[in-house]
């Protein structure tokens, strides 16, 4: 679902939403004396949650299209009277839970047995984060047993016979590795996802339960249950089994698609955004409905219930310029921690939280 940057003229046979899609992208102005300088865009039709806030607590109005939401939660949740079941919580995460989360999804979401998608060339990788911090590489070792113990060796596998092992760059040049080593920080980057709980197997859409896995982490758990209260019936309680992380890097993006290998469409998808803002596309039941676009800030929260579950949607941009990254705050909090500051001013991470069963 991930794309690029390159840009395509011909809008002949596009839907509306890849139509909405493109106006957003980010997209290099090849004329430009300056190295890599994006094309401006037009912003003034993308819905701001946050400054409607601001202007319900000042004066109680809102744009016609933006409801408040009656329901039993402790800060303004507002819905789209075009989208039932759609619900956006602006600010929801205060900047200590952004903090926390973003730490989490960096250094245990993708730990074994969590699944990410390096498991399809790698296997699974074990300590990621810390090998890129520690400036290591990986390198794959042929006359390894399949049956050693990764965990204790701090290696890979993809269930051949081969296995990767991180390495200082220094002993495997003194080595002689015929192989060409892969850089963690490399890896790092090109991490677009991971599975928590219930894995979901991409290659045939559905939710394996044979495969291993851990259950959701409990404080995650209660997050997202008090996070869902708005989307859920009165009296009925969010049961938290899987979740998918994904992650974003400049000029990344996620194509429009549906939700929808969940039991139960009643049960909301709980969608929490970190790092940098990005423009999230909420489409119809069709790709031909024009989808309305909207604002993603670190910490605001989405809900998608009901109808709003078969409705295309999909994140087309995010901003890492220091202009529209907004991520002052989560910069002050990580200022003694470099490695992660250094990530997330160039990165968001999308945390959605599903009901299975």
């Amino acid at each position: 679902m991930y794309g690029s940057d390159k840009a395509v003229t011909d809008d002949t046979d596009r839907t509306e939403f890849r139509k909405t899609e493109k106006k957003y992208k980010l997209y290099y102005d090849q004329n430009s004396k300056r190295k890599k300088q994006p094309k401006q865009v037009d912003l003034s039709e993308v819905l701001d949650f946050k400054s409607f806030l601001d202007s319900y607590h000042q004066n109680g109005e809102l744009p016609p299209e933006i409801v408040v939401v009656d329901c039993r939660f402790d800060r303004p949740v507002f819905g789209l009277e075009s989208r039932p079941g759609f619900y956006f919580i602006p600010g929801a995460l205060s900047v200590d839970e952004q903090c926390r989360w973003i730490r989490e999804s960096l250094m245990s979401f993708p730990q074994p047995p969590n699944r990410t998608n390096h498991n399809a060339i790698y296997g699974p990788i074990s300590d990621l984060f810390i090998a890129a911090k520690e400036r290591k590489v990986l390198v794959e070792d042929e006359n390894m047993p399949a049956s050693s113990d990764s965990a204790s060796n701090g290696c890979v596998g993809n269930g051949d016979t081969r296995r990767w092992s991180f390495c200082e760059e220094d002993s495997v040049l003194l080595r002689g590795k015929s192989c060409k080593p892969v850089s963690a920080s490399v890896l790092l980057r090109k991490l677009r996802w991971s599975t928590l709980g219930l894995q979901f197997d991409w290659s045939k859409r559905n939710y394996n339960v044979s495969l291993p896995h851990n259950k959701i982490p409990d404080g995650l758990c209660q997050l997202a249950k008090k996070l869902a209260v708005p989307a859920m019936p009165v009296g009925e309680e969010f049961h938290p089994e899987a979740a998918i992380v994904n992650y974003f890097a400049s000029g990344d993006t996620l194509g429009g698609h549906l939700d929808d290998m969940e039991a139960d469409w009643s049960k909301p998808i709980v969608s929490m955004s970190l790092g940098c803002k990005a423009i999230f596309l909420l489409g119809g039941k069709s790709r031909e409905d024009p989808p309305l676009a909207m604002f993603l800030r670190s910490g605001d929260v989405v809900l998608m219930a009901g109808e709003a579950r078969e409705c295309f949607h999909g994140v087309p941009r995010i901003f890492t310029d220091k202009e529209n990254a907004e991520i002052t705050a989560l910069e002050l909090h990580f200022c003694d921690e470099n490695d992660i500051l250094e990530y997330i001013r160039t990165s968001r991470i999308n945390i959605n939280i599903r009901q299975v069963f």
